[in-house]
């Protein structure tokens, strides 16, 4: 009788560990690729005045933040050179840990309207946001996506450094 592995014509159904090394390797790929992108993408829109939708409330939260030291023109410079610099960061693949930090600083930093500016944020607080409220939530599966990578990048050797 002929000897069967693990595969997607196993017999029990589940993948080979070959096949799961590669599928979890890709996902990591995936998510880096996905993450970089979407950062730089939103990191561009930023060096183009009233493009990008987040400007407003992004310019406000970092005017209240500096006590009022830092206008709306240099904020959002500095939100698109570091945005931008982070995705492209995510998309190299290197410097992982630092990428993540970084990435977490940052998710924490969109947060703090929600906190500061909640009529802003949402309608009815904490179960009807805003579009500005979507906007910033949508952050919570960057951040687990992040968690993704950190993880699993580790278990596969594509360096958390």
């Amino acid at each position: 009788m002929e000897k069967r592995r693990g595969g997607a014509g196993a017999m029990n159904g589940a993948p080979s560990r070959r096949g799961t090394w590669l599928n979890e390797r890709n996902a990591v790929f995936t998510v880096r690729a996905s993450v970089g992108l979407i950062l730089l993408w939103f990191g561009l829109l930023k060096f183009f005045p009233n493009l990008s939708p987040a400007e407003p409330l992004a310019t406000h939260t970092l005017k209240v933040l500096s006590f009022g030291m830092v206008g709306p023109r240099i904020s959002i410079v500095f939100l698109a050179i570091f945005e931008s610099s982070l995705g492209i960061l995510w998309l190299s693949g290197r410097w992982t840990r630092a990428a993540v930090i970084l990435l977490w600083g940052h998710m924490a930093g969109t947060a703090l309207p929600v906190v500061l500016f909640p009529s802003e944020t949402f309608t009815r607080f904490p179960y009807a946001p805003t579009f500005e409220g979507q906007y910033i939530l949508k952050n919570l599966v960057i951040v687990c996506a992040s968690l993704v990578v950190w993880t699993m990048g580790r278990r596969h050797g594509s360096a958390v450094r």
